[in-house]
């Protein structure tokens, strides 16, 4: 299975001295066609996870998911990224070294939903997980948890089939409010937080671990071991 375009033309889009007003047609329809790719890997890893989602429900009396949101990185944004990771302003380059130009965030009432999800998705035969970091059993220093994975699916283009990576953000309701909250005072402060504030936001995702915690417990009592 192709893992990238056969034919990427490098140097297509020099993103930095191109505009929208003076990027050619050619180079708007490649650019387009290379962000469509994204968009088709995103639609199948969306359809995937509400199949998961509604044979649960239907099986049991709770569904493992409480939302879900996906997103795909404008040119703006795929320009920002790669001038911060130092990314060369070519289509090849763009696709072998940005992994997260489609991304969807699952948001789950537990923990174990949260490990459920991972399973079964990564345990579907057109599915790749090429990477897993898991902020759950290991929080970043600010508290941030959540689980992330960068998997690849396959999409079938008209003249041939090429492996996408889409990266998934999984985490529970507690974990995504606070990292909602603690996004929205970062981007008020422009990165700069007074210490207290941070202290503040550690305690508070100390507090969110601690009610995952409970809520896994209060469902075992109710619904047995499995809570399922």
């Amino acid at each position: 299975m192709t893992t990238v375009d056969d034919n990427p033309r490098n140097g297509l889009v020099d993103l930095v001295e191109a505009s929208a007003d003076d990027m050619t047609r050619e180079t708007v329809r490649e650019l387009a066609g290379f962000r469509m790719r994204y968009k088709f890997a995103m639609d199948e890893v969306s359809t995937k996870i509400a199949i998961l989602r509604e044979e649960f429900e239907h099986a049991h009396d709770h569904s493992p998911i409480e939302h879900v949101r996906t997103r795909l990185k404008s040119p703006d944004s795929l320009l920002a990224k790669a001038r911060k990771i130092g990314c060369p302003l070519t289509l090849e380059a763009l696709e072998q070294q940005i992994r997260d130009i489609a991304g969807i965030r699952v948001v789950c009432p537990f923990v174990s939903d949260v490990y459920w999800i991972m399973e079964m998705l990564g345990g579907q035969s057109d599915v790749d997980v090429v990477e897993v970091e898991d902020y759950i059993a290991d929080p970043k220093a600010n508290g941030y948890r959540s689980l992330h994975l960068i998997i690849k699916v396959p999409v079938y283009l008209s003249d041939r089939v090429v492996d996408v990576p889409v990266e998934l953000q999984i985490r529970t309701i507690a974990m995504d409010f606070w990292a909602s909250v603690e996004h929205s005072i970062y981007y008020k402060y422009d990165g700069t937080v007074p210490t207290t504030l941070r202290d503040e936001l550690g305690a508070a995702a100390r507090t969110a671990a601690d009610l995952d915690a409970t809520m896994a417990r209060l469902r075992t009592e109710v619904h047995g071991i499995s809570g399922r």
